[in-house]
């Protein structure tokens, strides 16, 4: 037998054994049934408003049921579970056989519906919708809706949050379908969500702050005071030295006494020879010296105009 095939029998013996149950338990208020495939057989769970009534006296009733099931609809060692519907007026099967059974005895259908509908509403579903299709007022059918609250139509919602129940009124001129859906008060609505106050989580709430930058360690080395053209000396991690002299960087390393650093590298014969050059044109440049001397390998002078003690290198401005 084809997948398709299997799907189709089981759903018409389960849609069989559901219009059973609900003829021959309408006494102890029918509100439906589940039914589950185990190791040990199959599991037939009825609910009812009146467990006594569907056991019968001595389980004469539920071994009669039992039968029916196996011999009747092909249902392979079926085994009976009653439990007790606490709360009616949230069971929609329960519901919609009562509307029925409300109009089989002559009351208006606006009044019936009306009336299930804030019944169903007070005992704290989120939504209920009753459909009554039939000869309502006359000779011609119509569709009568009335609808309360939160109620899905389409979708995955609809299968699993909504509870339909259905049941058939007989009157004179016809017959009257009765329809009722009922979300439950437990029900988790797809669009509904809560936010939570940021002291009630406590630990959970992360502050995700931005990755400070990763710091070098630098070794530190003794810093020599100036009075002007203060030079601060340390050591890189590679092992060159660098100072600050005025507002200009300088290093020295292996082969090179200290120079800009910005400069390209030459010999160290070349460099040597370029700063004698540079300080003969810049003694060269400046007028009235007065003074000169060297301290930390650094030459340094005072003159008319600039009369402190600064770098001989510098560059006079005015």
């Amino acid at each position: 037998m084809a997948v398709e095939r299997k799907f189709v029998k089981d759903g018409l013996a389960r849609a069989q054994v559901h219009e059973h149950l609900n003829r021959e338990l309408v006494r102890a208020g029918y509100g439906g049934m589940e039914i589950n495939r185990t190791p040990m057989g199959t599991k037939v769970t009825i609910f009812a408003e009146k467990p006594g009534i569907v056991i019968g006296k001595g389980g004469k009733s539920v071994r009669t049921l039992t039968e029916d099931l196996e011999n009747v609809y092909g249902i392979e060692a079926p085994e009976i579970d009653v439990q007790e519907v606490l709360k009616p007026e949230l069971n929609a099967q329960m519901m919609a056989a009562r509307l029925a059974n409300s109009l089989e005895r002559g009351w208006y259908f606006r009044k019936a519906g009306n009336s299930m509908l804030m019944r169903i509403m007070d005992s704290g579903a989120l939504g209920c919708e009753v459909i009554l299709s039939g000869k309502l007022t006359g000779a011609r059918s119509r569709v009568q809706k009335f609808l309360r609250g939160y109620i899905k139509h389409a979708g995955k919602p609809a299968d699993e949050i909504v509870h339909t129940g259905y049941a058939v009124a007989i009157k004179k001129l016809g017959t009257i379908g009765c329809k009722v859906k009922i979300v439950l008060p437990d029900a988790q609505l797809p669009d509904n969500f809560k936010m939570i106050p940021r002291a009630e989580l406590g630990q959970k709430v992360l502050n995700v702050a931005k990755p400070a930058p990763k710091a070098v360690a630098i070794p530190a080395k003794e810093v020599v005071s100036k009075p002007k053209g203060e030079v601060a000396a340390k050591e890189m991690p590679s092992g060159t030295t660098t100072r600050l002299v005025g507002s200009t960087w300088e290093h020295i390393h292996d082969g090179y006494n200290w120079h800009t650093m910005g400069l390209a590298h030459l010999d160290a014969s070349e460099v040597v020879a370029t700063e004698v050059k540079s300080k003969a044109e810049h003694n060269d440049d400046v007028d009235g010296e007065d003074d000169s001397r060297t301290r930390d390998d650094i030459e340094e002078h005072k003159h008319e105009g600039h009369n402190y003690w600064h770098p001989a290198l510098r560059m006079h401005k005015g």
